[in-house]
């Protein structure tokens, strides 16, 4: 078991910035994949960036390519979302996932994490 706990959403003008953090309870495995979902009211869970926790194997939604950095500190077993440039429309609540159901998973579902956080919101003004 892993607990996720996210920081670092609120409430920022277009154009504004906000780094997300996320903070495992334990450990996390240095061959799984860690990422971050977001979720706005009436729509699905999506992807916006994962990665392995092993180095390289990025992935990031269209959406937040060139705004959007993940990046990890293994030592402080954290995970964070760097966004720049923001949008109304990347307001959502953003989640943290962890550790894959099954190696063979598709990272960018949300259906194959196995951790999640509870949640931090993130609201961008026009």
């Amino acid at each position: 078991q892993v607990q996720l706990v996210e920081s670092g959403g609120g409430s920022v003008q277009t154009g504004g910035s906000l780094r997300l953090s996320c903070a495992a309870s334990r450990y996390t495995a240095s061959d799984d994949f860690m990422g971050w979902f977001r979720q706005a009211p009436g729509k699905e869970r999506e992807a916006v960036a994962t990665l392995y926790t092993g180095g390289g194997h990025t992935y990031y939604a269209d959406s937040v390519k060139g705004r959007f950095t993940i990046s990890q500190d293994n030592a402080k077993n954290s995970l964070y979302l760097q966004m720049n440039s923001l949008a109304p429309e990347d307001t959502a609540m953003y989640y943290c996932a962890a550790d894959l159901l099954r190696s063979d998973y598709d990272p960018r579902s949300p259906k194959s994490f196995a951790y999640w956080g509870q949640g931090t919101q993130v609201t961008v003004s026009s």
